[in-house]
């Protein structure tokens, strides 16, 4: 019986293109949250190598508030060879500083971005909305600018559950509010 719930386990998150929450693993097997966190806690250890057999290509982690699988970090080096990264998926310099600006002081305006930047980041704010690693999060006020933040695919991507997670890094940035006085100098 707990081979064939193991496998019902194992066989949602193979499917699933997000991280799946404990609740829902609950429900699609028909488990209650304790057999549910004990069948998890099993499959961490079988992928591991920990429960006596060997470690797989791949772990189980919990992240972005639900579980999902990922490769084995001690096989990055086989299998970052193997995958051939379309130049396309690749977000460039100017989007990873515009994601981490983001991340850091989110919610921000574009206008608060390009003060940081010292560059015009519309096309890269573009990008980065269609990838759906940020989004929209709201308007000043004042003067009507749409503010951005991340995304639950940005934390899911990033590997971590919440921003709280990220190296502390704001105290290098400039306060929100010097950021407005600059702005408005410019507009």
């Amino acid at each position: 019986m707990i081979e064939r719930q193991l496998a019902a386990i194992e066989a949602i998150l193979l499917v699933a293109n997000h991280p799946v929450p404990i609740e829902d693993l609950g429900r699609a097997s028909g488990l209650n949250l304790a057999q549910v966190r004990d069948l998890l806690t099993k499959l961490e250890e079988e992928y591991a190598g920990t429960s006596g057999g060997r470690a797989h290509g791949f772990i189980l982690r919990e992240v972005g508030g639900g579980f999902r699988l990922y490769t084995n970090p001690e096989y990055a080096d086989v299998v970052s060879e193997f995958v051939v990264a379309d130049a396309s998926a690749r977000l460039s310099t100017a989007a990873l500083e515009t994601l981490a600006i983001i991340a850091y002081r989110q919610p921000v305006s574009r206008g608060q971005i390009t003060t940081i930047r010292g560059v015009n980041v519309d096309s890269v704010v573009r990008t980065l909305l269609a990838r759906g690693l940020i989004s929209e999060s709201g308007e000043v006020s004042v003067s009507g600018a749409t503010m951005y933040g991340t995304t639950q695919y940005f934390l899911e991507s990033m590997g971590i559950n919440s921003l709280d997670e990220l190296v502390p890094l704001a105290p290098y940035l400039p306060e929100v509010s010097e950021l407005d006085e600059v702005v408005k100098d410019i507009q």
